[in-house]
């Protein structure tokens, strides 16, 4: 195995049984110590019922909403202008030993796509029209085989089920911090303003948790990738010019960043028109991300990894699967 592809699923293990342990036990401490052995851990899994209830919903009905947001339309068989994707979504799928999910055509103005579903719904992946238009068909199908990865390994899923904790967490300090304004001290253990301040401390560690959250979230992205070299012919090398295409078509100075060599800041505004990146300039954009250092923080707070590193991970699996690179 990829010494980097080893180095992300043991990242993404020692995350997720960091998020559920410490905040498990942080909740059972602060319950227990407040409310006794016999009434904490119930009020954690009474919380964690009804966290579970929330998520269960919105996973459900959540693609019905997104279709509404992105103004998605299924695609079907006899569509004469895009109905040539579902030969490509299936093919990736087979690849990936799926069935086939139902595609989308997402009419919203910036490039994205992304893989979605629920028992309810069933699964589905969704492209934008600017995706379309900016990537060839090639690229096209890497960026299929990594979002048809998080269905294959079931992110959805993951991500709710870890993600119970930093709500649980966050819902326990909201509840004692509202039980401290107005409230007493829960068994005679502590005042008000103990439970109030315990309370303020559980929120600010929910959102310590979130960035954990983010961490574990940017490992599944990168497993994506990995599993699109895996499984797309020329996966790697066309998911790398398909990134740069991306972020380029909504910042065009980034392809003169590295055309000429220069050293200028990276800054990311509101999105602008989505222009079409030549090949060439796309191509030089993955060169320059190939050698570029990134700071452990620049993507602290991002739920995907900053591209150059996601470049730099696709470079190493053209080593690791050259059977399937271009």
């Amino acid at each position: 195995m990829n010494a980097a592809v080893a180095k992300i699923k043991i990242s993404m293990v020692l995350a997720s049984i960091a998020i559920v342990v410490l905040g498990l036990a942080l909740g059972l401490a602060v319950t227990t110590y407040f409310f006794g052995y016999t009434f904490g851990p119930g009020l954690i899994v009474g919380l964690l019922g009804f966290i579970l209830v929330l998520n269960l919903f919105q996973w459900l009905l959540g693609p019905y909403f997104i279709n509404a947001a992105y103004r998605a339309k299924e695609v079907k068989p006899d569509d004469p202008q895009y109905g040539w994707l579902l030969w490509d979504v299936a093919e990736v799928a087979r690849n990936n030993g799926l069935p086939a999910p139902k595609v989308y055509i997402a009419n919203v103005p910036f490039p994205n796509a992304f893989a979605y579903g629920s028992p309810v719904a069933g699964k589905r992946v969704a492209i934008t029209l600017p995706t379309l238009r900016i990537l060839n068909r090639d690229e096209l199908k890497a960026v299929l085989g990594h979002e048809l990865g998080h269905l294959r390994h079931r992110d959805v899923e993951l991500l709710m089920a870890v993600g119970l904790i930093p709500a649980l967490v966050y819902w326990l300090g909201y509840s004692l911090f509202w039980g401290g304004l107005f409230g007493g001290g829960g068994n005679g253990r502590g005042n008000g303003g103990l439970l109030f301040l315990v309370g303020i401390a559980l929120i600010a560690a929910s959102f310590l948790f979130q960035i954990f959250m983010l961490f574990l979230n940017r490992m599944r992205e990168a497993y994506a990738d990995i599993n699109a070299a895996q499984t797309v012919p020329g996966g790697a090398s066309h998911l790398q010019t398909a990134l740069a295409k991306i972020v380029a078509s909504m910042d065009p100075r980034l392809a003169q960043k590295y055309k000429s060599n220069t050293t200028m800041k990276m800054l990311f505004f509101a999105p602008i028109d989505v222009k079409e990146v030549p090949e060439d300039d796309a191509r030089a954009i993955v060169e320059g991300w190939k050698n570029e250092r990134v700071p452990w923080y620049a993507d602290l707070f991002s739920d995907h990894p900053h591209p150059a590193k996601r470049i730099q991970l696709l470079e190493k699996l053209k080593y690791q699967y050259p059977w399937y690179q271009s």
